[in-house]
C-alpha cells in the first residue's frame, strides 16, 4: 500500500468527525439548546471504526447517561450543587461504569452533569435540554456511520495474497523434501503472517459494518487459514529435521506437490484426502528399515503425512460449517 493509500482513510476520517461535530453544534444552537457545543463533542466520541461500535456504543451511552441522572438526583439532593456532590456522583458513576463495561461513557456523560453544577439546578426544562445534547451527538454519529460498507473487494485481494503465499509455500516444500538444500523458506512465512493478519482485519472490519447479518464467512475463513499456515510452519519444520533421504520422501513430496497444484479456496479435498490415506496405507506395508537413519526419517515422513490429513480437514470442517 502506497504513502497516499495509507493517508487517505484518515483524511477521510478527519473530515467525516469535523463535519459531523458542526453539525451537531450548528443543529443544537439552532434549537436554542444550551452548551450546544456538548452535542459536537458527543458526536466526535460517538463516532466509532464500524456500525456495530457505533450502535453499541450509542446504546450504552443512553443506558450509562440514565444512570448518570439517578446518581446525579442523589448526590445534589444530599450535598447540593457542590463540588463535593460532583465528586461523590462521580465515584458512583465510574464504579458502575467500569464494572459493566460502560468506559467510553464516563466522560460524556459527566460533562453533561456538569451542567447541572454550574446551573445550580435539575429542573425538567435543563434535563430536556441535556437529554437533547445526547440525542443530537449521537444521532449525527450514528447517521454520518451510516455509509460505511464492507471492503468485499479488498478482502478478496487479501485473500488471494494468502492463497498465493501458501501454494509458494507449499511448492517450495515440494522441492525442497527430496532435496538436501531447504533453506529460505522463512520470508515466505512472514509474508504469509502479514496477508492474514491484514486480511483478518479486514474481516472483522466488513463484519462490524453488517448491521442486519450474522454472516461470518471472512471471519471463518481467515481462521482456518490461520490454522492451516501454522500446520504448515509445523511440517516445514519436520522437513527441515530429515537427515536421511529413503524414497518415500519423493512420494509424500509428490503428494505436497498435487496440493500445491489444486490449492484454492474453491477446491473439493476428498480426492487428496483420499491421496494421502492411500499413500499412508502403502508406507505402513513397506518393509521395515535398514537403518536408524532411515527408520528416523520414514518416522518423520509418517508423521508429516497425518499433518497433511490435518492440513486438509482444517478446510473440510470449514467447508461444513
Amino acid at each position: 500500500m502506497t504513502r497516499r493509500n495509507l493517508w487517505k482513510p484518515q483524511l477521510i476520517k478527519s473530515l467525516k468527525i469535523a463535519a459531523a461535530a458542526f453539525i451537531a453544534i450548528a443543529l443544537a444552537g439552532e434549537i436554542g439548546l444550551k452548551y450546544s457545543a456538548t452535542a459536537g463533542i458527543i458526536t466526535v466520541l460517538s463516532i466509532q471504526n464500524t456500525k456495530r461500535e457505533t450502535l453499541k456504543s450509542a446504546v450504552n451511552r443512553w443506558l450509562a447517561f440514565l444512570c448518570a441522572l439517578f446518581f446525579s438526583v442523589l448526590c445534589f439532593s444530599l450535598a447540593g450543587y457542590r463540588v463535593l456532590a460532583f465528586g461523590m456522583y462521580l465515584f458512583l458513576f465510574a464504579l458502575v461504569c467500569l464494572s459493566v463495561g460502560w468506559t467510553e461513557a464516563i466522560a460524556m456523560d459527566s460533562v453533561l452533569v456538569t451542567h447541572f453544577l454550574m446551573e445550580k439546578s435539575m429542573d425538567p426544562l435543563l434535563l430536556i435540554n441535556e437529554t437533547l445534547l445526547l440525542l443530537i451527538g449521537t444521532g449525527t454519529g450514528i447517521l454520518v456511520n451510516l455509509h460505511l460498507h464492507k471492503q468485499q473487494e479488498e478482502f478478496q485481494r487479501l485473500a488471494g495474497e494468502i492463497d498465493t503465499q501458501m501454494k509458494s509455500i507449499l511448492c517450495r516444500m515440494a522441492e525442497g523434501l527430496p532435496s538436501e538444500d531447504r533453506s529460505g523458506y522463512e520470508e515466505c512465512f512472514d509474508r504469509l503472517r502479514k496477508a492474514i493478519e491484514e486480511a483478518g482485519a479486514c474481516a472483522i472490519s466488513n463484519y462490524g459494518n453488517t448491521l442486519f447479518s450474522s454472516n461470518s464467512f471472512e471471519l471463518d475463513y481467515v481462521a482456518m487459514r490461520e490454522q492451516q499456515s501454522v500446520v504448515l510452519r509445523e511440517i516445514y519444520d519436520n522437513i527441515l529435521k530429515i537427515r536421511y533421504l529413503p524414497r518415500q520422501a519423493q512420494q509424500v513430496a509428490a503428494l505436497i506437490a498435487q496440493i500445491g497444484q489444486d490449492f484454492h479456496r474453491e477446491n473439493a479435498i476428498d480426492g487428496l484426502l483420499k491421496q494421502q490415506e492411500d499413500l499412508l496405507e502403502q508406507m505402513k506395508v513397506q518393509p521395515l528399515p535398514s537403518s536408524r537413519e532411515e527408520f528416523e526419517a520414514r518416522a518423520i515422513l509418517f508423521y508429516i503425512l497425518m499433518q497433511i490429513r490435518q492440513f486438509l480437514q482444517n478446510k473440510e470442517v470449514k467447508q461444513k460449517i
